[in-house]
């Protein structure tokens, strides 16, 4: 794997409640700087991540119905749909966790194609808190991810009591197929945490490291 390669993976993450306008600036500097393929940043910040990243390939990304899921459907795809209008390429949103500890599948379903609805032609990532979920209902939230038209299934907001864990990137790509994403998130903080994910199967990384990362992979010699 090339160093740009790499870089393009990484979703340079920055959704501390504590951000201020001129860490967001920073967080896009550096993305651009490194190439990375998005900044994921609270909605609040997405027309101030829009402006400082124009004429760039790197993308907006912001979260939706973040960190809980709680929120209902109407107003997630709300939350959906005036991010686009700001300038939002990619939604990443929690989905309904008591509903999939529940078996309740189909408001699962629902609520996600709510905001892939909302969406339009942004990509929407469906953060599933694998660290809340058993195997079974991994399983079962991905299918329903897919079946909403959803493009990336992803591990976790980051905010939970535990973040990535390669085996659950493994069976989140077994489950989906090779035609739709797999983000981890959620703990990567070093170059080996990063190989260890891709190597599960992870398409995308998303980290607040992400320039930590991509100097331990040069000092590993990438290029």
């Amino acid at each position: 794997m090339q160093l740009k390669e790499l870089a393009r993976m990484i979703d340079h993450t920055l959704l501390k409640p504590t951000a201020t306008p001129a860490a967001i600036r920073a967080l896009c500097q550096e993305a651009k700087e490194h190439g990375f393929g998005a900044v994921c940043v609270q909605p609040c910040y997405v027309k101030l991540a829009e402006e400082e990243l124009k004429e760039t390939a790197v993308k907006v990304a912001t979260v939706i119905g973040f960190p809980l899921g709680v929120t209902t459907s109407l107003v997630k795809a709300a939350e959906a749909g005036e991010a686009v209008a700001n300038g939002a390429d990619e939604l990443d949103m929690v989905l309904n966790i008591g509903a999939v500890k529940a078996g309740g599948w189909d408001r699962v379903e629902n609520d996600i194609r709510a905001v892939v609805q909302a969406a339009g032609t942004a990509l929407v990532k469906v953060i599933l808190e694998t660290c809340y979920l058993t195997d079974e209902e991994i399983v079962r939230a991905c299918q329903a991810a897919v079946a909403a038209g959803a493009g990336f299934v992803k591990t976790s907001t980051g905010f939970g009591p535990a973040g990535a864990k390669p085996e659950h990137v493994r069976l989140m790509r077994q489950t989906v197929g090779p035609n739709i994403g797999v983000k981890a998130a959620g703990g990567i903080r070093t170059f080996r945490d990063a190989q260890a994910m891709i190597e599960a199967g992870a398409t995308r990384l998303g980290a607040s490291s992400g320039v930590q990362i991509i100097k331990e992979a040069e000092e590993a010699g990438i290029h």
